[in-house]
């Protein structure tokens, strides 16, 4: 036996010993059988870089459909983290959504610390972004005009009324106030309530506009004394967001260093594409001046030479914007002002149009020289505070400032030089497209435009920004496969199709489905194509179908607007039983229906994609699921109709390629609220006839779990209340 067999098989060992020590712990076969996978995995993988002319460490990666009710965050903690401990590494476990980060910190790694015969300490891991700047808040209420500019004339941002700012101030003394007192600590997820995207932006911590070490809070500040706990912990849960964006960074261990968790790993190509996309105003060019203004400013404080051209290279900057606005304008106006409302224009196959390729290389030239000169005078202000410590506050301020600007000068620079690529030959375009906002009313009377730059295939972008830097990973979900358990389109879409180094396994779920479950094949008879006539029918269904619900249920639709119309359209006794996705925080309207299932009252949730999962409603929580329509992505999704369109060029079938395959796995996940443990008891009712009547639909039915099947003519009627 090899050293990574004995270190597998003591990784195991330390699983069964955690399941027969009991804790409320029984023997799942799939759950084994996925924790021996993941130890075998990352006991071959070998931690650390190749040694100078020697040859290449071994590299393992498993990709595992754990299915419902596998317990899969058990079989990937516990061999992980002893693997690691024995190898003096560390894990970190990445996942797509709060609540799984929650459930892993707050539950699950509580419990194996105390249960595990050797200890490990473990930390959740978050964006700077998620905490407040200090500096920042002191600064709006110390000068809010000052703190503020720039943002009125941000494209991006929705102008606040000066009844909403006087409220937002109001917000930031509050929260200033529960910071002095200890009544906050200082993270957005602690707040009771969500706030206003702009209100959380306007004092949230960012990496352009802190100083660091530098800053005269500095020993105050919340996120760099969340970073602290990081440092001793042998497992850290991030989210796919931060993992992508801290490449290349020392935010987080170096990953060919450390084992890595990708749980809810089906996410991951999306979260690649929102993270390298870009987007920027080519209106509103205000912030271009202001930034001149303060870097001009600052060199004064600090005696950088390195602006010189900083004035010049802010006008060539707007001017070429401004001349791109103009063509777009002159281009769409017209469209524009005939439909009324906001006009998005695509690039097709990502062709740059006539005239705008020279405005976009003086943007990009003009946009390279502004940042280069905000570099070194960054560099300046941090050489100044170190020198000059009773300074630190003013010029800390002078850097935020800065910082504060920044961000939108980077996202032009990217967005610009994104709108300008050229593909090589057989390399797919960028996704590249316009939005076009007709004036405001009481505005000045100017059409708002941003541009979008993104990329269309996320396989190639992990493949060459996220692989090469991993040697031991494990990628996980419940839904990885289609039909014929075959993982050839998540293996494209997440950049490891034909990668020596990735073993895939499929552990079923121990649900007995034909038992637990029942899928009503209620196809109503309307055209999905025909979509007025088709939600109608829908609205018809559920008017007939939903007064039989006696416990939980949940009402899935594929559109807000269709939600809509059948919440305005149930009769009042009706509509006293439905929770609406939206009319409440997430949390509050759970908790609202968990109380009236509970009190045995029938409670009905309407919901869209983001219901569809991550949504854990056990028992009697949901007993009855209604799918009112196949969950294709929206048609009008600018990413998805680049890389159709490319696919089609290419003379390749997007539909059966793309389309097909992304919706049969959003599918099983709406079809996994249904059934959350080996007690429950659900019926499925999908109103969509595609899912008989034609060939893909099939196919999706056929990747589904083996509920009892049962045609709309023969189901038994819902037990009317």
């Amino acid at each position: 036996m090899d050293e990574a067999q004995a270190l597998a098989q003591e990784a195991l060992a330390e699983f069964d010993g955690l399941i027969a020590r009991g804790q409320g712990l029984k023997v799942r076969p799939g759950q084994r059988a996925m924790a021996a996978c993941v130890a075998e995995t990352l006991a071959q993988a070998s931690v650390g870089g190749a040694e100078e002319d020697g040859p290449t460490p071994p590299r393992r990666l498993a990709v595992v459909e754990a299915g419902t009710g596998v317990g899969k965050s058990l079989a990937y903690l516990v061999p992980a983290i002893a693997v690691a401990l024995q190898r003096g590494t560390r894990v970190v476990v990445s996942t797509a959504t709060v609540a799984l980060q929650e459930q892993l910190v707050r539950q699950d790694l509580p419990a194996l610390a105390a249960q595990l015969p050797t200890p490990f300490r473990y930390a959740l891991a978050k964006g700077r972004g998620r905490y407040v700047c200090r500096l920042k808040l002191e600064r709006w209420l110390a000068d809010p005009e000052e703190a503020g500019d720039g943002e009125a004339d941000d494209d991006l941002l929705a102008p606040l009324s000066a009844e909403r700012e006087a409220q937002r101030l109001a917000w930031l003394h509050a929260r200033a106030a529960d910071l002095a007192h200890g009544r906050w600590d200082g993270e957005l997820d602690s707040l009771p309530q969500p706030p206003e995207p702009a209100w959380w932006a306007a004092v949230a911590a960012d990496a352009a506009s802190c100083s660091a070490r530098h800053c005269p809070l500095y020993g105050e500040c919340v996120y760099f004394e969340r970073r602290k706990e990081l440092v001793g912990a042998q497992v850290l849960v991030v989210n796919h967001d931060l993992l992508l964006a801290t490449l290349g960074t020392r935010q987080l261990p170096e990953l060919d260093q450390c084992l890595l968790v990708l749980d809810e790993a089906h996410h991951l190509p999306a979260t690649a594409l929102a993270q390298w996309a870009s987007r920027a105003g080519l209106t509103r060019l205000a912030w271009i001046d202001q930034l001149a203004s303060r870097m001009l400013r600052t060199a004064l404080e600090v005696e950088c030479d390195a602006v010189a051209d900083v004035p010049d290279a802010a006008a060539r900057l707007r001017a070429a914007l401004q001349e791109l606005a103009r063509l777009a304008v002159q281009t769409w106006g017209g469209a524009l002002r005939h439909r009324g409302e906001p006009l998005r224009v695509r690039w097709p196959l990502g062709r740059v149009p006539p005239g705008w390729a020279e405005p976009l290389r003086q943007a990009a030239e003009a946009a390279d020289a502004l940042l280069a000169a905000l570099r070194a005078l960054g560099a300046a202000l941090r050489g100044a505070m170190r020198k000059q410590p009773e300074e630190a506050r003013r010029l800390a301020q002078l850097y935020a400032q800065l910082g504060t600007l920044a961000p939108r000068l980077e996202a032009t620079s990217d967005t610009v030089r994104g709108l300008a690529h050229e593909p090589q030959p057989g390399q797919p375009p960028l996704a590249k497209w316009l939005t076009l906002t007709p004036p405001a009313a009481g505005g000045d009377g100017s059409v708002r435009v941003v541009a979008h730059a993104s990329p269309i295939q996320p396989g190639a972008l992990l493949r060459a920004r996220l692989w090469p830097q991993v040697r031991g990973a494990v990628l996980t979900s419940a839904t990885l496969t289609g039909a014929g358990g075959r993982f050839d389109f998540f293996l494209r879409e997440v950049g490891l199709a034909d990668d020596p180094d990735v073993t895939t396994r499929v552990v079923e779920s121990p649900f007995d489905h034909a038992r637990q479950g029942e899928l009503v094949l209620a196809g109503v008879t309307a055209d999905p194509r025909d979509l007025p006539a088709y939600q109608q029918a829908v609205q018809q269904a559920l008017l007939r179908d939903l007064p039989g619900v006696r416990q939980g249920a949940l009402v899935l639709f594929t559109s807000r607007a269709h939600l809509r119309q059948v919440a305005q359209a149930l009769p009042p006794e009706l509509r006293e039983r439905v929770l609406v996705q939206g009319e409440l925080p997430r949390a509050q309207l759970l908790q609202r229906h968990r109380e009236r299932v509970g009190a045995g009252q029938p409670s009905i949730l309407f919901g869209l994609q983001s219901f569809g999962e991550g949504l854990d409603l056990p028992g009697a929580l949901c007993a009855d699921l209604f799918i009112t329509k196949l969950p294709f992505a929206p048609p009008d999704d600018p990413v998805g109709e680049a890389r159709a369109e490319w696919l089609r060029a290419s003379g390749r079938d997007p539909f059966l390629e793309l389309v097909v395959p992304a919706t049969a796995l959003r599918l099983q996940q709406w079809v996994g609220r249904a059934l959350r443990s080996e007690d429950d008891r659900a019926r499925i009712v999908c109103y969509d006839p595609r899912l008989t009547a034609t060939g893909y639909g099939r196919m999706m039915l056929a990747g589904l779990p083996p509920f009892r099947r049962v045609p709309a003519a023969q189901a038994a009627p819902l037990e009317a209340a």
